[in-house]
């Protein structure tokens, strides 16, 4: 793992809980020249992205390019690695987000000022890491298979699954009945 600093670690840390893994607003206490220090070296590293910020979602601003439009920082699967959030999770909820169909500015606008953004973090190695990776497969896999990989109880995989990944994370999820196999779950990206 690279060595990261403090100031490194906290903005990296707080974009893989927000939605979109979205690195803004930085640090309370950072700005100015520290700032812009502290972000050049990372999105030379690769750690960070800087991106059209879409202000109808209300994003914040990194910078104004001049011509009414900005920009936001976002951290990329490589500064996700940095700080352990295994790349694999962090892409699947990633690419689910993009995959949702987002209706017209007024309803958005009224929808997100109701709804608050739910924090997703997905560390490497954990048991729900490893059941998105399985889950991720072609074949997908059964609650048995996943009983199999990580120890829990079928109720547990269950749950995690409905509750964890479909409600919390917003993942989609499909369910079919193959022979031979059960229930068999997939991540449909």
């Amino acid at each position: 793992m690279p060595k990261l600093t403090d100031t490194q670690t906290i903005i990296l840390s707080r974009a893989a809980t927000r939605p979109g893994t979205l690195a803004m607003p930085l640090p309370e206490g950072l700005h100015g020249a520290a700032a812009q220090k502290a972000v050049a070296a990372m999105i030379t590293r690769g750690w960070l992205e800087e991106v059209d910020a879409d202000l109808r979602r209300g994003e914040p601003l990194w910078r104004e390019t001049g011509d009414g439009h900005g920009t936001t920082l976002i951290a990329t699967e490589a500064g996700l690695e940095a700080i352990g959030v295994e790349p694999l999770a962090a892409s699947a909820v990633a690419s689910a987000r993009k995959a949702e169909p987002h209706a017209d500015a007024e309803a958005a606008s009224t929808t997100e000022a109701n709804d608050t953004p739910k924090p997703v973090a997905i560390r490497g190695g954990t048991k729900q890491a490893q059941i998105i990776a399985l889950l991720q497969r072609l074949e997908g896999a059964s609650i048995a298979e996943i009983v199999e990989v990580t120890g829990w109880l079928a109720h547990s995989v269950r749950g995690l699954i409905s509750g964890g990944l479909k409600k919390k994370l917003g993942l989609p999820i499909s369910a079919e009945k193959v022979e031979g196999r059960g229930t068999v779950y997939k991540l449909t990206a």
